[in-house]
């Protein structure tokens, strides 16, 4: 069986900046003794990761001596831009950018943030390399099954691929990884879930995971309720707000002397990934 971590021709690398998508560069640096001559790492910052995603994309990039292209979505020609760490936003602009493109807030149905932000923005990027036909490795465990099926032929263009997915490894494997790890992404897991992480309120997660980010640091939600106030003077209903099942952001603060249990519910799958 060939190593699914062989590269042998153009491939883009998706690194979400969380700990499962690093732990697949750090596989593919293993295989191939260094990163192929064919692929690239392509991270592409929406502006609301918390800076220790950020930081933790530069770690990787220093301490396994590994180029990273960091991308961000512009309203230009070009649709894109390369920044660095150092320039890399961090206040939600190219987020905002896209809301005053499309004019209307994303949310459970139109996702259109992870499709332009990241998906279409890292392809802008591989086109824009003068490649034609190329791969593009995503961070997807064998322990992720609905997110896998999503990736299938069907769904998407054929040239994704799921290494990780394919090599049967799980979230345990890649917390063992990180527990001896010279190095390490600076968010707490709970229960096995990594806390703040990428979007750092994004409207995918659950409930008592938004509660819980608002209590440790109020200052998240003031962005957010920016965007539901900008969307409510495009458009109305689906469109102004980012859930029409939970409170707006601007009103989140009124519930955190609630019970959490009263928003129980699972975050929705993204490809923003881990």
């Amino acid at each position: 069986m060939r190593n699914p971590f062989l590269i042998d021709e153009p491939t883009t690398i998706s690194f979400s900046g969380g700990r499962t998508s690093a732990y697949l560069l750090w596989r593919v640096l293993q295989a191939n003794q260094g990163l192929p001559k064919e692929a690239v790492v392509c991270f592409a910052n929406t502006g609301k990761e918390e800076e220790a995603t950020l930081e933790f994309v530069r770690d990787c990039s220093v301490n396994w001596n590994v180029p990273i292209h960091w991308l961000e979505y512009r309203d230009n020609a070009q649709k894109f831009e390369e920044v660095t760490f150092e320039t890399a936003s961090r206040n939600g602009e190219p987020f905002e950018q896209i809301i005053h493109k499309r004019q209307i807030l994303p949310n459970v149905r139109a996702r259109f943030c992870t499709v332009e932000l990241k998906i279409r923005t890292m392809a802008r990027f591989s086109k824009n390399l003068g490649w034609g036909d190329y791969q593009n490795f995503i961070g997807i465990r064998a322990d992720e099954p609905r997110r896998a099926a999503k990736m299938k032929p069907d769904n998407v263009r054929e040239h994704v691929r799921m290494p990780l997915h394919e090599a049967g490894i799980s979230k345990t494997n890649v917390l063992s990884f990180w527990r001896n790890s010279d190095f390490d992404l600076n968010l707490p897991i709970i229960n096995g879930e990594t806390i703040g992480g990428n979007c750092d309120l994004c409207f995918l997660k659950a409930m008592p995971k938004i509660i819980t980010l608002v209590k440790q640091n109020p200052e998240r939600a003031k962005w957010w309720a920016k965007m539901e106030e900008i969307g409510s003077t495009y458009t109305t209903g689906n469109g102004a707000v980012f859930s029409l099942n939970r409170p707006k952001y601007a009103e989140i603060h009124k519930y955190l002397d609630k019970q959490t249990e009263l928003f129980s519910q699972e975050s929705i799958d993204c490809f923003c990934g881990d």
